[in-house]
């Protein structure tokens, strides 16, 4: 074999190994990408009355929270309970401080508690209702340092009245002098209208009951929380690490509230 038959026979070999060294590297680092752990989705716990928990013929998973769950691939624990409040203990005789030791405070500190609530609390004396709220947002943060709070105040599903607006505003001053993050569904007007009216999104959104909303309702529910979320910076929670406010991002408001919904 001459010397330039066997020049080029060396030249070609350096050139397939080449050629095989890049292409394991390339396969390799693919491999990694495939193999590296995802992030874990967060861990949130949701707290409230029969909007949260859900009703008669919807359960807890059709519920908002369960719907804003899957959507941003939560891992929620969902509790509560039908008529109980802030500081309203309802039918079951429990508040939502009591709610909180019976079905949460024994579990590992979540990425973030959201507690929604309100509407039962309407006949209570405000007096109460703030003390109670402060109480419990002091109660979850010394419980568990680093989990994100939010405090969702009363969801209504017809025409608000100044009832409404006196105990949303209770809880929204208790939510800011503790320095909490305060989605607003009566200012923001997630709903409007009467049902029993045929007025706004009430038609096609609330129950016959002309309280509650319906599937589609929740849906629509856990919508304006995920938007509400999103410009929060919570909408994938890391307990221990500041929210990252979005700016692109802005709550979904039906409408601008009306005079009778402004503080």
């Amino acid at each position: 074999m001459s010397r330039r038959v066997r020049s080029a026979l060396v030249v070609l070999l350096a050139l397939g190994l080449a050629g095989a060294a890049a292409v394991y590297l390339r396969s390799g680092s693919t491999s990694a990408r495939n193999t590296a752990p995802r992030p874990r989705p967060p861990v949130v716990y949701v707290m409230g009355d029969s909007f949260t928990t859900g009703i008669r013929g919807l359960t807890k998973e059709q519920a908002y929270a369960g719907q804003a769950a899957r959507m941003l691939g939560w891992q929620v624990v969902i509790g509560g309970r039908v008529g109980s409040g802030f500081a309203e203990p309802g039918p079951a005789k429990q508040r939502f401080d009591t709610l909180f030791t019976r079905q949460f405070a024994w579990r590992p500190a979540p990425d973030m508690m959201l507690v929604s609530g309100g509407h039962n609390d309407v006949l209570t004396p405000m007096r109460q209702v703030r003390r109670r709220t402060v109480a419990l947002i002091r109660r979850i943060r010394a419980h568990w340092p680093g989990t994100h709070l939010v405090i969702m105040g009363p969801t209504w599903g017809r025409d608000v009245g100044a009832k409404a607006i006196r105990v949303r505003n209770t809880i929204r001053a208790a939510a800011v002098s503790e320095r909490v993050p305060f989605i607003d569904p009566i200012g923001q007007r997630w709903f409007t209208g009467n049902r029993k009216k045929g007025t706004g999104n009430a038609v096609r959104y609330i129950r016959a009951d002309n309280i509650h909303p319906n599937p589609a309702g929740n849906r629509h529910m856990a919508a304006c929380l995920v938007a509400n979320l999103r410009t929060l910076g919570l909408a994938r929670p890391v307990r221990g690490r500041p929210a990252s406010p979005s700016p692109a991002a802005t709550p979904s408001p039906v409408t601008a509230p009306t005079a009778a919904a402004t503080p």
